[in-house]
């Protein structure tokens, strides 16, 4: 019987080690040799001689005494929350309007898909020409209804360009929110609805009181990969603002970008990397309790 079991969890093991042996290697290796850059001098030079002698808490010193890293974790709170509100608002009403199916509801839902296929590099590219203060078409639409006269500094004020990126992610990601909501709406039973209409619950009533609860699965999926894939953005930053201007639109990402590659001091750039990684697996964790709790027998 031991034989038998053991076996079987041979078998077991063999199934799953490959799988493991995937995470080790391009998971595991990176976060390992991440953790142990940011404790050591790792400079160009470290290419050539191979030598990263360690300097203990040095990078993290010299870092959290960066008056940089502090407005760069600020911004990216303010840039991942606005985003997030932004786009679960807009992409839950736009998931509720086209579970009312209507005629022609399919090929605007296809249309609403673009943003999302589209590379967010050309997209930041396209908004950063349509944000343009002098030339760009937002501002030209602005002055023709006679909303502003001389032009909104949408990308060239440090008081507005961390709100235009906000704005230019939230249109990213509106649709990912949409699709999967969509898809969280199309299971639930339409008869809790028709019970909901026969007791007189308004339409507000039955929205609380029946869509939220039985979507909430679905709504945490969405915020905790919206989340991830927002707190570390860095493509759509660099291609829209630079970072800029006056370092207002500066994140975590752009923050490690900086350090990494263009002041090529590696080190300091795992520090950063790793409080993005601590970050996430803090939300991951959080996600990972709430989901425990949502299982238990009785919820």
């Amino acid at each position: 019987m031991r034989t038998l079991m053991r076996t079987r969890r041979l078998h077991q093991w063999l199934f799953v080690a490959p799988a493991l042996a995937y995470l080790l290697a391009f998971f595991g290796y990176p976060l390992v040799r991440n953790v142990l850059m940011s404790f050591q001098e790792f400079t160009p030079r470290t290419y050539f001689t191979g030598e990263a002698p360690f300097n203990g808490l040095d990078n993290w010193r010299r870092v959290f005494e960066n008056e940089l890293f502090g407005d760069a974790l600020w911004q990216t709170l303010l840039f991942t929350v606005g985003s997030l509100v932004g786009q679960f608002t807009i992409g839950l009403g736009l998931a509720v309007f086209f579970s009312r199916r209507f005629h022609l509801s399919a090929f605007v839902r296809a249309i609403l898909l673009l943003p999302w296929l589209v590379p967010m590099v050309v997209s930041a590219v396209v908004w950063r020409r349509i944000m343009d203060e002098d030339h760009g078409v937002l501002n030209s639409f602005l002055s023709t209804v006679g909303l502003s006269a001389d032009g909104v500094p949408w990308l060239s004020s440090p008081s507005v360009a961390l709100l235009s990126a906000i704005l230019v992610n939230i249109w990213i990601g509106i649709p990912f929110n949409m699709v999967i909501l969509y898809g969280g709406l199309q299971e639930i039973p339409r008869e809790l609805y028709e019970a909901a209409a026969l007791d007189g619950a308004s339409p507000w009533r039955t929205f609380r009181s029946v869509t939220l609860p039985l979507l909430r699965p679905v709504v945490t999926v969405v915020l905790v990969l919206g989340f991830m894939s927002t707190v570390k953005i860095l493509d759509l930053i660099l291609a829209l603002t630079g970072g800029g201007p006056a370092d207002s639109t500066q994140t975590l990402g752009t923050l490690t970008y900086q350090l990494s590659f263009l002041q090529l001091d590696f080190g300091q750039g795992a520090v950063v990397g790793n409080v993005l990684i601590l970050i996430s697996a803090v939300f991951a964790v959080l996600y990972l309790r709430v989901n425990r709790a949502d299982l238990r027998p009785g919820k």
